[in-house]
């Protein structure tokens, strides 16, 4: 939690030893916004919908409207495994970024791959990250029932075990609110419509802004 640009970007709001939720209720905006690049698979991207109302853009746009100068940018792409992520990392996430949503793992539970080779994955692109300083929010998923108690055990457990090992937070479950309801997902029963979207984001909004906030408490100690 020692990047430059986010050190800067709290500075210039007047935040840094103010309290943990203090920024999440800052209404000023910053010069220098906070760069965030949503990094995964279809559930980032936005399949089937407009750009305008993909994960990214509607989470930018709720974090703006707090006066949270912030630029997220859409680096998901439809059908990728861990491993298709972590051979993309270095152009996909690029030098100046200060945090990184990190959400892959869906299609590697619904092709079967091996959990302990996600997690060798997902763990070696964390690492990348935080050499580079850049922070990371692990966005967690869960097995299709549909795969069998022992793989549904084996994968679960891969996304808590990461946020622990590497002290990263943890948004439990990435469709959390939408993957059994119905009205909120596309004809696919899979992915999330523009409705579904915005369940995720008001789900996955506390803890950015959490992230953020805990970030500022401790630069100032």
């Amino acid at each position: 939690m020692r990047f430059k640009p986010l050190i800067q970007f709290l500075v210039s709001l007047g935040l840094v030893a103010l309290p943990s939720l203090a920024l999440a209720n800052q209404k000023s905006v910053s010069d220098h916004p906070l760069t965030v690049v949503g990094f995964g698979d279809s559930l980032m991207s936005g399949f089937e919908l407009p750009m305008q109302d993909s994960f990214t853009a509607q989470l930018e746009q709720a974090m703006r409207a707090k006066g949270i100068n912030v630029t997220i940018a859409n680096a998901g792409v439809a059908g990728e495994t861990t491993t298709d992520g972590l051979s993309r990392l270095d152009w996909s996430v690029p030098e100046g970024t200060d945090l990184v949503i990190l959400e892959f793992g869906a299609n590697d539970a619904l092709r079967g791959i091996s959990p302990e080779l996600s997690e060798k994955n997902l763990a070696e692109i964390i690492e990348k990250l935080k050499q580079r300083n850049v922070q990371v929010i692990v966005a967690g998923m869960l097995a299709p029932p549909n795969m069998g108690d022992d793989y549904e055990a084996r994968f679960n457990a891969i996304f808590p075990r990461l946020a622990d090992k590497y002290d990263v937070p943890l948004y439990p479950f990435f469709m959390e609110g939408v993957a059994t309801e119905k009205s909120l997902q596309l004809e696919d029963g899979m992915h999330p419509n523009a409705k579904g979207v915005a369940r995720m984001v008001e789900g996955f909004m506390p803890v950015i802004e959490k992230t953020i906030a805990e970030t500022s408490s401790a630069i100032s100690q």
